[in-house]
């Protein structure tokens, strides 16, 4: 069979298995976003501290530029998707050291930085009410872990700062709001861990019951008496906690590393809508790693100048539901076995 079948048959597969389960589950095909909000992670902090009345995201906080500067402004538009579709659940060894605020995805590098993040001020010991956005909701269960005492806070996080066992932890809670918007979350209270001073991360893992899909984030607080309180975001940021982020940015899509062989790597790319009305059309780019070409590319049509490659949908796929998804396959070039992984950018015609 070759690549070309091949891909088509899986997508054909794919879409059967995602038609069954919306039977079974009630819900569309899509896939789960979402992000802690209280106590806020990085990337929702600095959205909201970007914030501006014209819909502008552009953030203040000196950490939230520099992550923007890096990742781009997608990496604010889409604060609820730091994710990797092959998580499975895994921590340690699976996301590298240095590497946690991201998930290992490089689309978000830039929250991996040290600086003056936006910090929650929290009370040690106390009973917290924990919020986490349910952009599109599935079955799972939340993991929160929190730094070591003496950690260094002016280096990247690594797994052996954290503390080894998460402080709480949350079953299949139940939504409430709106799904597909701000006001949509995930609550549960919890006991913070005690005998915590000064400043700290809290570490969050949503794992998906329904998928291996998971979600990673980073949370900074500081433990002085406080209850929730937020600093570092521009005065008057936030907006209204039930829009939707502003902006025309729904697409995002995420490559992965399905196989390798000597020379060479198989990857599938997947392309999401984010919106709340479907795609017509949709087209994904990303700088080539330097030491790869493009062999073949099939569930897509890609042209490219230089090193920037561009990859626009075909026909049968150019339509993408509302929080749906759809997917398409390349062959690559590439020395090692641990090839680089590209950052895309995405964009609806």
């Amino acid at each position: 069979m070759t690549k070309k079948r091949a891909g088509t048959a899986l997508a054909a597969v794919t879409a059967l298995v995602a038609g069954l389960l919306t039977m079974v589950l009630g819900a569309s095909p899509a896939s789960a976003h979402g992000a802690l909000m209280k106590a806020g992670s990085r990337t929702f902090l600095c959205w909201q501290d970007g914030l501006s009345p014209q819909g502008n995201i552009v953030p203040q906080n000196p950490a939230c530029s520099a992550a923007v500067n890096q990742s781009g402004a997608n990496s604010l538009y889409n604060w609820f998707s730091v994710l990797r579709s092959d998580g499975a659940g895994r921590t340690r060894g699976f996301i590298p050291d240095g590497k946690l605020c991201s998930g290992g995805n490089p689309s978000f590098s830039g929250y991996d930085g040290v600086g003056d993040w936006p910090l929650t001020h929290l009370t040690s010991g106390a009973n917290f009410n924990f919020s986490y956005n349910a952009w599109a909701a599935h079955p799972g269960w939340f993991y929160l872990y929190v730094t070591k005492d003496g950690w260094n806070p002016n280096a990247p996080l690594r797994w052996d700062d954290l503390e080894e066992q998460p402080f709480a932890t949350a079953d299949h809670p139940q939504v409430t709001g709106s799904v597909g918007s701000v006001g949509a979350s995930y609550n549960w209270s919890a006991a913070l861990p005690s005998g915590k001073t000064g400043r700290h991360v809290i570490y969050s893992v949503w794992k998906r019951s329904d998928s291996t899909e998971t979600f990673y984030g980073c949370s900074d607080v500081t433990f002085d008496g406080g209850n929730g309180e937020v600093t570092g975001v521009k005065e008057g940021s936030g907006g209204n906690p039930t829009d939707p982020p502003p902006g025309p940015a729904n697409c995002m899509a995420q490559y992965a590393v399905t196989g390798t062989w000597n020379g060479g790597h198989q990857a599938e790319v997947t392309v999401m809508n984010h919106g709340t009305t479907a795609l017509s059309g949709w087209r994904t780019s990303w700088t080539l790693p330097a030491g790869q070409s493009i062999n073949s590319v099939w569930n897509g049509s890609h042209t490219q100048s230089g090193d920037q490659i561009t990859v626009r949908n075909v026909e049968w796929n150019a339509p993408v539901a509302a929080n749906g998804t759809t997917k398409f396959g390349l062959s690559v070039n590439s020395a090692g076995s641990s090839p680089a992984v590209p950052s895309l950018t995405c964009q609806s015609p």
